[in-house]
């Protein structure tokens, strides 16, 4: 058994804080020379929205990286360890769907409101001023829970393995990712999830391959399948079909299943995070970008958790384990301590240092996406709705910078009142659902259903919260006679307030539609819905004074790319704006479609067969599972790592050529292309996007803004 900690708190330290700095460093090198190579200028539209023109590898990395959370690689290594192999599947499938499903979302926001910075600006354009304020309250709420599981999580692991105070963690994981947030905005976020997944998807081959082919411990799927059999003889889980580690028919797994399922709709639909990448994905790039990176994120916890889930299991007899002869305790197992158990007993203190920087990696990826979340709901949902309508460019980048800092400070606090109140991040996974995922529905509907009306919008994520809430905990005082934690972290409770949360609104929603009186919305009234004028940012940020005629050609060329972008849009508008219509019509078609079969193969092709039929793995048929979880982790590994590198050729070329001739004094050089190439310029092409949607509101649209607004009223 081990004594002390497997790593010094100097090593935890030195991740945090000397890993965290580089980032920090690195992110805002990367910043400067993007913008003078390439005229990426982080205005208030670039910081929330990268100029609307990410491409498809980037948003499939980033979807990766975001949803590699702590709870990703704990929680599902934490089902494997309780139910066996099918845990980390439940995990996999039950979260991958949701990303794939909001494709669809992405696609239809983009069709009906391409001016939108957040999914609360259409919701506010469509209902009014309640409604949106209801919605921000689940929005914020989201953000929370994601933010305060990301680090009680990552703290948790730190302290295990380095005996660091949980408290320092939690105020050292964020800051390095509040830092280059703030220089880089979103960008940064696409530029920093690209060599985190990295850093995770090579970390996860070496467990993989230790596991399964190099560790004299274990070292085949042949030795891990014959422990796992003696253990379901020996130490059988109750529900699983013959106690076996082996089989899908778990009745805890199946119930994690449903709650895993009922939790991320919510955190996936209702995350501004995700907004955020669909409204910054290009036109071309926002269907495949989701779901490639849906699918490419599926192999990240299935692979993890078969690999050390089952390792902790198969270990726990061993006089390596580290908690030799005892197993873990349960409060152990809910922190999600089985990785880094597993790790150590692997690999010593190369594996603790491996799952400490997994860990570290996951953590701050998925918090950078919550920081401009949260940036981007206050600045436009709360500054620019009700406190300063007519904010320019920069007091709306000067707000996000201030709540990148004010709510990373504010969850530091949280987390550490959490914390010191004992909830794990188990707990706070499994109640996400009974809080947040009432507004699921009528939120999607709002894209996709012209008739839902203002009472069904507004009054039924209210109802189904309040409906969840109790459900969850009167079955707790019913089923188990008295309302703890532990009864209220229980399978079955919390089954109970998810599902009643997440469907309670399908009743109420038709209801309220059709008890009142409803009419089809105009889709066309947000398109009203503007984006921040970048002009002025752009020029003084080139050091020119804002010229008294925007019409004037007397300006440089590259002082002056807010206009060109404009000229070179306003020459060619009706086709570019026709081109991207078309692509948006047939991807929500095919949108459809995918999500369907995606929905149907993860959720009932694949597992309810082998649930049903209770079937229990054979030697064989467990060694080619492992073997297709390794062939998909590749497929993740060129997805995130090798396509980025293809889709942004020219964009490296350009960048490095600059920064040679700069280095070789050929700077005159980088102006004559840059004078003579416009067009491939980042901020061109982000005020080309612009252009292209930028319209007054006409007589016509004033007078159906001004109906719609009476008719809230009344």
């Amino acid at each position: 058994m081990l004594e002390g900690y497997p790593l010094p708190q100097g090593a935890g330290y030195a991740i945090l804080v000397g890993l965290g700095a580089v980032f920090a460093l690195g992110m805002i090198a990367v910043t400067a020379m993007l913008r003078r190579y390439q005229k990426e200028i982080i205005t208030a539209e670039e910081f929330a929205t990268a100029g609307r023109s990410v491409n498809t590898s980037l948003i499939a990395a980033a979807v990766v990286s975001s949803w590699t959370w702590a709870a990703t690689l704990l929680q599902s290594t934490t089902q494997a360890y309780k139910n066996g192999i099918s845990g980390g599947f439940w995990y996999a499938s039950g979260a991958c769907v949701q990303v794939i499903l909001f494709s669809a979302l992405s696609i239809k926001s983009k069709q009906i409101a391409p001016g939108a910075h957040t999914y609360l600006e259409i919701i506010k354009c469509r209902y009014g001023k309640i409604t949106h304020l209801i919605y921000t309250y689940f929005a914020v709420a989201t953000n929370i829970l994601v933010t305060a599981m990301l680090l009680a999580g990552g703290s948790a692991t730190v302290n295990f393995l380095t005996g660091m105070h949980p408290v320092a963690a939690i105020f050292l994981l964020p800051l390095g990712t509040i830092v280059y947030t703030l220089f880089g905005g979103i960008k940064a976020t696409f530029l920093t999830d690209y060599v985190h997944t990295i850093v995770i998807v090579v970390i996860i081959f070496v467990f993989a391959f230790a596991v399964y082919a190099s560790s004299p411990l274990l070292g085949s799927p042949g030795v891990v399948y014959d422990k796992l059999t003696e253990l379901a003889k020996t130490k059988p889980i109750e529900g699983n079909h013959e106690g076996s580690y082996l089989t899908f028919n778990s009745k805890s797994g199946g119930l994690f299943f449903v709650i895993n399922i009922v939790g991320n709709f919510g955190t996936v639909f209702l995350d501004q995070g995700y907004w955020n990448k669909a409204i910054a994905a290009s036109p071309a790039a926002a269907l495949p970008g989701y779901v490639l990176g849906g699918l490419a994120w599926f192999a990240i916890p299935a692979l993890i958790s078969t690999t050390l889930g089952l390792a902790c299991r198969c270990l726990e007899d061993s006089p390596s384990f580290m908690y030799y002869p005892n197993g873990l305790s349960n409060e152990q197992v809910a922190e999600g301590l089985v990785l880094p158990v597993a790790a150590y007993t692997l690999l010593g203190k190369g594996g603790a240092m491996a799952s400490l920087l997994l860990v570290f990696m996951a953590v701050t990826s998925a918090m950078s996406a919550e920081l401009i979340a949260a940036s981007s709901l206050f600045t436009y949902d709360i500054y620019k709705s009700y406190i300063n309508p007519q904010a320019s460019g920069k007091k709306l980048i000067m707000i996000s910078h201030a709540t990148c800092i004010g709510f990373g400070a504010s969850m530091i606090g949280f987390s550490i009142g959490l914390h010191y109140g004992g909830v794990s991040m188990g707990f706070l996974y499994e109640l996400m659902g009974v809080i947040i995922s009432s507004a699921v529905l009528p939120a999607s509907l709002t894209i996709f259903w012209s008739k839902q009306n203002w009472m069904a919008a507004t009054i039924s994520p209210v109802l189904g919260s309040i409906v969840g809430l109790i459900s969850w905990i009167a079955s707790a005082k019913s089923l188990y006679g008295s309302v703890t934690y532990d009864n209220l972290f229980e399978d079955h409770v919390m089954l109970i307030g998810n599902i009643v949360s997440l469907l309670s609104p399908a009743i109420f929603i038709p209801i309220l539609t059709f008890a009142f009186k409803h009419e089809s919305f105009d889709w066309e009234i947000l398109k009203s819905i503007s984006r921040v004028d970048e002009t002025e940012e752009i020029l003084s940020s080139e050091g020119e004074p804002l010229p008294q005629d925007k019409e004037s050609g007397g300006l440089n060329p590259i002082t002056s790319v807010a206009t060109i972008g404009k000229q070179l849009a306003k020459s060619n508008k009706e086709k570019l704006l026709q081109e991207e219509t078309e692509h948006l019509a047939k991807s929500a078609k095919y949108a459809s479609w995918i999500c369907a079969f995606f929905a149907l193969a993860f959720l009932i092709l694949w597992p309810m067969p082998l649930y049903g039929s209770k079937y229990i793995f054979s030697k064989k048929f467990f060694t080619g599972w492992i073997t297709v979880l390794l062939i998909w982790l590749f497929f993740t590994a060129f997805m995130v790592c090798i396509y980025p590198l293809w889709e942004g050729r020219f964009g490296i070329f350009t960048t490095c050529r600059g920064l040679y001739w700069d280095l070789t004094g050929q700077t005159y050089k980088l102006r004559e292309w840059q004078n003579s190439n416009p067009d491939q310029l980042h901020v061109v092409k982000s005020q080309i996007s612009n252009a292209i949607h930028e319209h007054g509101n006409s007589d016509d649209d004033v007078d159906k803004i001004r109906y719609i607004d009476d008719e809230l009223k009344q």
